[in-house]
């Protein structure tokens, strides 16, 4: 199956142009699986910063405004979109000038395939 999701993934980020990456992570910040293009900026797909938006998410809710779903960072070169699937976690990144709107529209073709992750990591 990882294989596959894996095609999938890359099949998914090849649809929008300048996207560099796609990782779906557990709260901590560690992978579960991601696909890498040779642009991806190593830095944002280590656990570290993969597990700062959880924490980001968070206290975001803490405001008061209800529940943080997305954060999207933009850096001098490349921008992160970041999506809150309890208990998983969705990251893309890609060049700053991508098209936020598509990446954003991949979460709905991802639907499926993270409910599935859903149940095998609450099997765990």
């Amino acid at each position: 199956m990882t294989e596959e999701l894996k095609t999938y993934l890359l099949k998914l980020m090849g649809t929008v142009e300048g996207l560099h990456a796609i990782a779906i992570t557990d709260r901590d910040g560690v992978v579960i699986v991601k696909v890498t293009g040779q642009m991806a900026p190593d830095p944002a797909l280590r656990p570290p910063f993969l597990s700062v938006f959880g924490v980001m998410a968070e206290q975001a809710s803490k405001m008061g405004i209800g529940s943080n779903k997305r954060i999207i960072n933009y850096y001098s070169t490349y921008q992160t979109v970041q999506v809150n699937h309890h208990p998983l976690l969705l990251h893309f990144i890609a060049d700053k000038n991508a098209n936020t709107g598509l990446i954003l529209e991949l979460e709905n073709e991802l639907a499926d395939v993270l409910k599935e992750i859903n149940k095998v990591v609450g099997m765990m």
